[in-house]
């Protein structure tokens, strides 16, 4: 099945369902518009560039982000989920390990930490080259990694979202949080990326 398909027949499926909100009394379009548009106000990847930062200068901050990433996020405001309670990995980019993301069966991943999913994020070529030869396709992306960087790639589901945190970029110490988060890239996050 192809990204564009997929997209067709869930747009299908939304249509059907605000109609039949509509019909019903349950809610106004209007309100179905406005409850997405305040999701997509919130969803930026601003959003999970300064998450990144805090880990950056805050080595408890870190900790908490690792090991339970949707709590740790929810401290600075942010939620992992929309409408369901998602968790939310976080994969730490070091010297040896190399993380990137991917959702093999559609295009899920941490909307209001990312913004909206690239193209190339949803394309069924993405999907499905990524896990069987994710240098290559990080290469395509003009990621190339030293031969002993071990390169993870997590797959993500509709309870699941993951989010990288990339490596601080070299020369940065001292940097306050929102010059750090401005060096962050949606790219980077995905793993896509090295900054």
């Amino acid at each position: 099945m192809s990204g564009d398909h997929d997209d067709a027949v869930i747009s299908r499926q939304v249509r059907l369902l605000e109609s039949l909100l509509e019909e019903r009394g349950i809610v106004g379009g209007d309100t179905v518009d406005e409850v997405i548009d305040g999701f997509l106000a919130g969803a930026s990847p601003v959003n999970g560039a300064k998450v990144a930062a805090r880990a950056w200068t805050d080595p408890a901050f870190k900790e908490r982000l690792l090991a339970d990433g949707a709590a740790a996020i929810g401290e600075l405001g942010f939620a992992a989920g929309g409408v369901q309670h998602q968790r939310l990995r976080v994969a730490e980019n070091t010297e040896s390990v190399h993380n990137v993301i991917v959702c093999t069966l559609c295009s899920c991943y941490p909307l209001r930490l990312l913004g909206p999913s690239p193209g190339w994020y949803k394309s069924e070529a993405y999907r499905s080259r990524v896990v069987r030869d994710p240098r290559g396709v990080l290469a395509e992306f003009g990621v190339t990694l030293p031969r002993g960087v071990r390169v993870t790639v997590w797959d993500s589901s509709a309870e699941t979202r993951y989010m990288v945190l990339p490596r601080r970029p070299g020369g940065t110490e001292g940097l306050p949080e929102p010059e750090l988060a401005a060096l962050v890239t949606r790219n980077g996050l995905i793993g896509t990326a090295l900054l």
